[in-house]
């Protein structure tokens, strides 16, 4: 029973408990990591201009054969009205890096729990978005020729931003962004994430409002900006629906990779320990032990002659004594009597 217990220690040390909170390096690194290959994505996503040009056109003419016409209307009210129009243009091209992230937090201070499944699912749906940005390079209407009748309000109202005529990217760095990755709308799908994430977890009738407001303003903003078209924000809607549905599945992926992971290491460890106790612990067997410094049992006898008891190798002189290599009781009265 005592080695049982022994051998299953280690396994119980290296298995966290289920509801304990994820190291917020690992995730600050796993963020990192997203982050870095949407960004990669959509610079590996720069697909040919008239490919990207006709696909947009493309979209336009199902979203007429549907008689769905959202974006001309509210282009045309940004572009008229700086009140609108100039908010808009912040709100596209901050926004989703700061409340996404902000969310983030928030669930790994506050909701502890449900924070490992939440941010699956948003880097699930990401990696969703990158495949469609690389299989469908899609120009945005803003860079459609004129006679279509959109106006690039960021554009238009560069002077009071930050950003030049090239995306949401500051001036001068609008070559490292991908302008024709518009289908789908991940700036839609993210703000879907956040408002799911503050009217379950929220628990206040402002977060609710919140949950609700968000997703809705952002599909505004991105058609009167016109940087994406009506069935871009339904495909980033659907991009987040398929990325709900696959992360139990991404989830138990992970979790076998680790129990794996878990039982290598535990093995190795085990085997560690076993030849590092072999190599300090004592050798006990058939009632002869050994002492400090000796590997083998009956050492002592083999170094003196089979025939010798270990007592009497000691000369009787007791525990700590040395016996000076006598072994008979003769010698040591001959050596008395020479004296």
């Amino acid at each position: 029973m005592p080695q049982q217990t022994e051998a299953s220690a280690p396994a119980a040390r290296t298995e966290a408990p289920s509801g304990s909170r994820p190291r917020w390096w690992a995730e600050l690194s796993l963020i990192l990591l997203m982050y870095g290959c949407y960004s990669a994505g959509r610079l590996l996503a720069r697909g040919d201009v008239s490919t990207a040009v006709d696909h947009g056109l493309a979209i336009l003419r199902i979203e007429q054969a549907l008689h769905l016409n959202a974006e001309h209307p509210l282009n045309r009210l940004f572009t008229r009205e700086p009140w609108l129009g100039v908010p808009a243009d912040f709100w596209y091209a901050s926004l989703h890096y700061l409340v996404t992230p902000a969310v983030l937090v928030w669930l790994f201070r506050a909701r502890a729990a449900f924070y490992r499944a939440a941010r699956t699912w948003l880097m699930t749906s990401t990696f969703l978005g990158l495949i469609g940005f690389t299989l469908l390079p899609t120009c945005p209407p803003r860079l459609l020729s004129p006679e279509h009748g959109f106006v690039d309000t960021m554009a238009y109202y560069s002077s009071y931003g930050w950003w030049g005529g090239e995306a949401s990217a500051p001036r001068g760095l609008g070559g490292l962004t991908n302008q024709y990755a518009a289908m789908p709308s991940l700036h839609v799908g993210w703000a879907l994430w956040c408002g799911v994430m503050l009217w379950r977890h929220g628990g206040t009738r402002t977060a609710r409002a919140v949950a609700v407001l968000y997703p809705l303003v952002t599909v505004v903003v991105v058609l009167g900006t016109a940087n994406h078209y009506l069935l871009d924000a339904v495909a980033g809607t659907a991009v987040m629906g398929a990325g709900l549905l696959l992360t139990p599945r991404a989830m138990r992926g992970v979790d076998r990779v680790r129990a794996l992971l878990t039982v290598r290491d535990t093995a190795v460890g085990t085997t560690a320990g076993t030849h590092s106790g072999d190599a300090g612990s004592p050798i006990v067997g058939s009632g002869c032990q050994t002492s400090a410094g000796e590997r083998i049992p009956r050492q002592r006898e083999a170094r003196f002659g089979s025939t010798a008891a270990p007592d009497a190798l000691s000369g009787g002189a007791g525990d700590g004594a040395p016996g000076w290599g006598l072994s008979r009781p003769d010698e040591v009265e001959s050596l008395g009597k020479a004296r």
